[in-house]
């Protein structure tokens, strides 16, 4: 289009799957584990399949909304289009958080990890290194990211599958039962503490609804994307429901000092030493790749507000004319990531999980608002479809967002309240440059141009 180069549509339904399980990163069951585990009272079994079934929601609402609009934004699209342009963006606004801080958790995991390993290199060289093989990589192209995702993924498949199996070998030659609905009903713990279990461990699941930011680049994405979103659900649901489930069974008192280490220690009690050090080497294999991947989705995504104007278009919508691929964003997001160096990986986590569990609550209201309500399908059938399911997924993520701890609602809706003030200013500076006399108009768009 007049000479301009477009995004490469090059991934097929396996590599968009591939891509999506590696921004999830399927070992993050151990790296929350721990967290996850007390969040929960010990009900993890219990927990993931409530989350499994508020994502399955949400999931839903995301195949119908990327059928309707094929193009990078997700959620930020979806409502705008559906909603409003002023939800729109604020939905984005939230969004940022979990795009923008997902790099960062992966390269500061990476960083502590590596130094553990290393001792005597520090932590900041981890981080600086890792940035700068991210910022290449993701530059050279997509199909080079959907190549190493998919190695990444099948290693990490590997690991819980060999996990999975040692346990089942332990209960065999054990006294506890194999089948128990123990895991799914304790008669000490509350249905509430299981709930705030599933809230905190949404965040495992996030990976389904990165791969919406990559439709222009997806053959045939209207097909493509709504299956593979469906794939990538169904495939984490049934790894954290299966490791939960087997390690409650086998090891009913499990016990641990300090939950940011609790899996490790889980791990080495299942195959000893030498599964311990297969599973560090894993974790840092997995940790490398969720980088690669966020990367890949938060260049996208602010590609998608450069080419809206929400952020300035010249600088955010440029393509690499060899690769095809927003080197602009790919740069800033790799500036913004060395925040790594001074954050700590708690803050990140907050970011991410208040920003997604937001976008998912709007997503779910867009479906509403873009069949019921614009396109006019109310059918009984599509009465179900197209409201009672995501008004009831919408209803669902949201309670599990006011779940979250009173600090992480906070900082969120100081971040949100930002995003208004950032609006009104953008605003009312259009209103100023509608109202120039004719004989300035042209003199004020010279400057304006000028000072980008």
């Amino acid at each position: 289009m007049n000479g301009k180069p477009t995004l490469a549509k090059s991934l097929k339904l396996h590599q968009v799957v591939f891509m999506g399980l590696a921004w999830m990163t399927p070992m993050i069951f151990f790296t929350v584990y721990g967290v996850a585990y007390q969040a929960a009272h010990g009900m993890l079994a219990a927990a993931y399949v409530t989350a499994f079934v508020a994502i399955f929601f949400t999931a839903y609402s995301y195949s119908r909304m990327v059928k309707a609009y094929p193009i990078s934004g997700s959620a930020y699209t979806y409502t705008k289009k559906s909603i409003h342009p002023h939800a729109g963006f604020l939905v984005g606004w939230a969004l940022l958080m979990d795009y923008i801080f997902s790099p960062i958790i992966a390269i500061l995991t990476f960083g502590i990890f590596m130094h553990t390993e290393f001792p005597s290199i520090p932590t900041a060289v981890w981080i600086i290194l890792m940035n700068v093989v991210l910022i290449l990589v993701n530059i050279i192209g997509i199909k080079s990211v959907a190549r190493i995702s998919g190695i990444s993924v099948m290693v990490q498949i590997g690991f819980i599958l060999v996990f999975c199996v040692l346990i089942g070998k332990d209960l065999l030659t054990g006294s506890p039962a194999v089948f128990s609905l123990a895991p799914f009903f304790g008669p000490e713990v509350s249905f509430g503490a299981v709930f705030s279990g599933a809230a905190l461990i949404c965040f495992c699941f996030l990976g389904f609804d990165a791969v919406t930011t990559m439709s222009e680049e997806t053959i045939d994405a209207r097909k493509t994307v709504p299956k593979a979103i469906f794939l990538i659900v169904l495939i984490a649901a049934s790894m954290y429901i299966a490791i939960s489930y087997l390690s409650e069974i086998a090891y009913p008192h499990f016990t641990f000092a300090n939950p940011d280490n609790a899996a490790y220690h889980l791990v080495k009690l299942v195959g000893g030493n030498l599964l311990s050090a297969f599973f560090i080497t894993v974790l840092i294999v997995a940790t490398f790749t969720q980088g690669i991947s966020s990367v890949t989705s938060v260049s996208r995504f602010l590609y998608a507000l450069g080419r809206e104007s929400i952020l300035p278009k010249t600088w955010f919508t440029s393509l690499h004319p060899k690769y095809q691929t927003p080197v602009t964003t790919i740069l800033v997001v790799g500036v913004i990531s060395m925040a790594a160096l001074f954050i700590n990986l708690d803050s990140a986590v907050m970011f991410v999980s208040f920003g997604a569990l937001t976008a998912f609550t709007f997503v779910n209201l867009s479906v509403i608002f873009h069949y019921y309500i614009k396109l006019k399908k109310r059918s009984p059938k599509e009465t179900f479809l197209y409201l009672i399911f995501p008004l009831t997924g919408a209803g669902f993520i949201g309670w599990l967002l006011t779940l979250l701890n009173p600090f992480t609602l906070s900082v969120g809706i100081a971040w949100v309240i930002l995003g208004f003030i950032y609006l009104f200013a953008k605003n009312e500076w259009s209103k100023v440059k509608k109202g120039q006399p004719e004989s300035s108009k042209k003199e004020g768009a010279f400057a304006a141009r000028k000072s980008m």
